[in-house]
């Protein structure tokens, strides 16, 4: 049987603690003792939480990354389209990695950790806004994006789910707004 390495256990404390306890509710302290090392060992292999955090999500902001690129490629409601649809599809996927950031502390993506995923949500929020720089188009967007996570973090994996997030942002989406 092999033996997990001791990066591998302290990811795997800091995953059970940031969803206990949230991503604030969690210290070093805390993450050390579950792990059964010191706090010296955790910063030998991580420099802070936030990096904790940024290793646990890296499959997902690679795959975010790749979305982006796609979307890159696409401008109006095609990139619409193909944002919604592979958003989705990623936080379904990521479901404990969205939960972590969602649920643990938001604020932690404007941290040096996630510099890099910081252009990607906001190439994300372009293309659900169908590149619209109207302030309304842009919160509808982000509002989504956060709705998006929000329902596919508690609920039951299916297809219905999936089915349903991609009709409601649309239909949000695309829904005409009377001019005031």
């Amino acid at each position: 049987m092999a033996r997990t390495s001791t990066r591998d256990e302290i990811l795997a404390a800091a995953a059970e603690l940031f969803s206990r306890a949230g991503f604030k509710g969690a210290s070093l302290q805390d993450i050390a003792a579950e792990v059964g090392c010191s706090k010296a060992t955790l910063l030998y292999h991580f420099d802070s939480k936030e990096a904790m955090l940024a290793a646990l999500v890296a499959p997902a902001a690679a795959e975010l990354a790749e979305l982006t690129a796609r979307l890159e490629t696409l401008d109006g409601e095609a990139a619409r389209a193909a944002a919604i649809d592979g958003f989705v599809d990623l936080v379904l996927r990521y479901r404990r990695e969205a939960g972590l950031i969602y649920y643990g502390s938001l604020d932690v993506l404007w941290t040096p950790a996630f510099a890099d995923a910081q252009p990607m949500i906001e190439n994300l929020c372009a293309a659900f806004a169908a590149g619209s720089t109207d302030p309304v188009d842009r919160i509808a967007a982000e509002v989504l994006l956060a709705g998006i996570c929000s329902v596919a973090i508690d609920k039951p994996d299916d297809e219905t789910l999936r089915t349903a997030l991609i009709a409601v942002a649309r239909r949000a989406l695309l829904t005409p707004r009377s001019k005031d």
